[in-house]
């Protein structure tokens, strides 16, 4: 450790210094040095959810969970902190997209959607739509072309905007 930086994953560096503070904050609240999926629940104060959100906050843990053992590691805890603190719109976009492609093909397909959406509304509450509408609505605003009948392909959506900004990065080419 040092006075070196750490890095979670292609994030911006953590100094040294935060690091130990966090070190020491997560093995104060998990002295086996693993987070359970309950724990992380109670960390964030999400008990007592519907089925619908708590699938999404489970799907949060296991994006995070990147070694898939089943906890969340001090590594995992960090990189997970690196990423809401200081992650670029890039890493951000990528991870979110990971979150959301539920069975990992790549796209997001109307029922991964509608599960965000009905999630999203248990979390803050909206009523303005139903899920179905909100889901429903988002698929007639991408689909300019009425060629998308049951999913998104994000990828090149990401693409095409890319070619119009001039980014020579692809935040995709990992998945």
């Amino acid at each position: 450790m040092g006075n070196s930086e750490s890095i979670a994953g292609d994030q911006t560096a953590v100094p040294a210094k935060e690091n130990s503070v966090w070190d020491r904050k997560f093995m104060r609240e998990y002295p086996s040095d693993l987070q359970t999926l309950h724990e992380f629940k109670t960390f964030l104060g999400l008990q007592g959810l519907n089925s619908k959100a708590n699938q999404h906050v489970d799907q949060v843990y296991n994006t995070f969970d990147m070694n898939k053992d089943g906890f969340i590691d001090f590594l995992e805890f960090i990189a997970a902190v690196n990423l809401v603190i200081r992650g670029k719109m890039e890493q951000k976009l990528k991870w979110y997209f990971k979150l959301y492609d539920v069975d990992g093909n790549g796209s997001i397909d109307k029922k991964e959607l509608l599960n965000i959406f009905m999630a999203v509304q248990t979390f803050n509450g909206q009523q303005t739509l139903s899920p179905e509408e909100l889901t429903n609505l988002v698929f007639h605003k991408i689909d300019i072309n009425n060629d998308v009948q049951r999913r998104i392909d994000f990828r090149r959506i990401y693409q095409r905007h890319r070619k119009r900004s001039g980014s020579s990065r692809d935040c995709f080419q990992e998945l």
